[in-house]
């Protein structure tokens, strides 16, 4: 690590070195690390003290292996030795509400905000706490493709959407070896007081680690295709517009 980014408490070099990691050893992750990981989540910060969302932890292959495929058929996933899904859960509160015998409002758009919101944060205090543990995680952002497969398979409710999903297990050499690709630089990211769009000449700079030798114009046309009109990124917003219909939001 570079000594400028070195902080003055562990937890900081940690953050700063923690990776994606997608191969992992045969090995399992033991029963009591593994209930760390999920304290940690439950403790993150949460809306109202709330916790508008629920983990779904998929022990069973065959689930694993199901949703390697629905998740644009990345293998990995059903190597690795730990996957949680976080969903964002705006069933259990109105349940609760109507044992109350309270006949409340549908879930809108506002709800499914927040317990999004919930559910992406305990998911980065796992993968945090993984990374103490020494244990390698990635985020699976595919998991809001294929609304109606993931539905079913996960048996979810009306209202609840699965937020993202996290894979772990312990790093391969190489994975521990590997870099960690550069972030954008503060200046690209960090706005004082309202937005500010970025000029041409500050887009440049802030893409100038990544683009290297084969030019801005031709990076970013690449990475265009690759990510932005992808066949998955088409799928992921039909299937997202498919959720946010059951919130009472647009859809196709």
């Amino acid at each position: 690590m570079a000594e400028e980014t070195r902080g003055t408490h562990p937890v900081f070099d940690e953050l700063v070195a923690r990776k994606s990691v997608r191969a992992f050893e045969d090995r399992e992750i033991p029963d009591d690390v593994r209930t760390r990981i999920l304290e940690a989540a439950f403790q993150a910060p949460t809306a109202g003290n709330q916790q508008l969302y629920s983990v779904i932890d998929v022990r069973a292959q065959e689930v694993r292996e199901r949703l390697a495929e629905l998740c644009d058929h990345q293998g990995f996933i059903a190597k690795a030795k730990m996957v949680l899904v976080f969903v964002a859960d705006c069933e259990k509160w109105h349940a609760a509400y109507e044992e109350a015998g309270i006949d409340a409002r549908p879930a809108g758009p506002g709800d499914l905000l927040l317990s999004f919101a919930d559910a992406a944060i305990a998911a980065q205090n796992a993968v945090v706490a993984a990374w103490a543990e020494g244990v390698g995680s990635c985020y699976i952002g595919d998991v809001l493709e294929q609304h109606e497969e993931m539905r079913a398979l996960l048996k979810l409710p009306a209202q609840v959407m699965p937020a993202v999903m996290l894979v772990f297990g312990y790093p391969t050499e190489q994975q521990m070896r590997r870099p960690k690709p550069l972030r954008m630089p503060a200046a690209c990211v960090v706005m004082e007081d309202a937005y500010q769009p970025l000029s041409g000449e500050e887009l440049r700079a802030m893409l100038a680690s990544r683009v290297g030798a084969r030019g801005y114009e031709e990076w970013v046309r690449a990475f265009h295709d690759r990510k932005y009109a992808s066949d998955f990124a088409a799928e992921m917003n039909r299937s997202a517009s498919r959720y946010l219909e059951e919130f009472g939001v647009g859809g196709k």
